[in-house]
């Protein structure tokens, strides 16, 4: 599949400026509050949100949209393409002052990711995939090394995670991390800085679709946590439980946490 020139290079061009405008609040007093138990949400978050919102439209009318800050009304369901966006993960570290947040933006063509764009802008780190053209970072492109086995993988974790001692004592013989931002630790995993994902909780189109499609180009694979494939733009956008890892590491893990997953 050959996405149009235009629309890839528009899309890189506003996330680089969606960067820029959540730059201006990063580290500097604003607006923060929840919008529910745990659920923090920024100025920031909305202004991006807002702007994304409007740039990617031009690019693509025919798009339906799918944003963490946008009330879903479910008109992207009549949709070829779907453009979905978290103008600000983990907005947690963000308000915090930690520079590990990420802007993400994928584009769904019937279900699945064709293009993705993540971008720290704390520390300017822009990965980019596109359906058949590789997994990138900063013009790098990125390929998966296979860990030997769990002993010694080095495993992110959300901090958020609520069974996470469950899932320490499933994987003994791993390191575990804590990284802020889903899309980022899925990302990192393409770049090769980690070598897996493993969490229980809920997880929303938002938070993966650019990460799944990066993933996929760099030899990796995203699952829920039974192992099977992610399916996106679904009426309800979420699912329980990720596993993320090069091939043959991800069997392995599945393998160790489908208990857990089915309790």
């Amino acid at each position: 599949m050959s996405l149009d020139p235009a629309l890839v290079e528009g899309t890189r061009i506003a996330v680089a400026e969606a960067g820029r405008i959540a730059m201006r609040y990063f580290r500097q007093a604003h607006g923060r509050w929840e919008k529910g138990p745990g659920q923090v949400v920024t100025d920031a978050d909305i202004e991006v949100d807002r702007f994304l919102r409007e740039r990617l439209g031009a690019l693509a009318a025919d798009a339906g949209w799918l944003s963490e800050e946008t009330a879903d009304d479910g008109s992207r369901l009549t949709h070829a393409r779907v453009w979905v966006v978290d103008p600000i993960d983990g907005t947690r570290s963000f308000a915090e002052g930690k520079a590990e947040f990420t802007i993400c933006v994928a584009l769904l063509e019937q279900g699945r990711p064709v293009l993705g764009c993540i971008l720290n802008p704390a520390t300017g780190e822009r990965f980019h995939a596109e359906v058949g053209g590789g997994a990138w970072l900063d013009g790098i492109r990125l390929r998966v090394v296979e860990p030997v086995g769990i002993a010694g993988a080095r495993v992110g974790l959300s901090r958020t995670e609520k069974r996470r001692d469950a899932i320490a004592a499933a994987l003994p013989e791993a390191e575990r991390l804590d990284i802020g931002s889903l899309a980022y630790k899925l990302a990192l995993i393409a770049a090769g800085r980690i070598d897996a994902y493993v969490s229980l909780r809920r997880s929303h189109d938002w938070d993966i679709a650019a990460a799944d499609l990066l993933l996929a180009e760099s030899g990796a694979r995203l699952s829920d946590a039974s192992g099977a494939p992610i399916r996106y733009d679904l009426a309800e956008p979420w699912r329980k439980g990720l596993v993320a890892a090069a091939n043959g590491l991800h069997a392995a893990l599945v393998e160790r946490i489908a208990g857990l997953a089915a309790a």
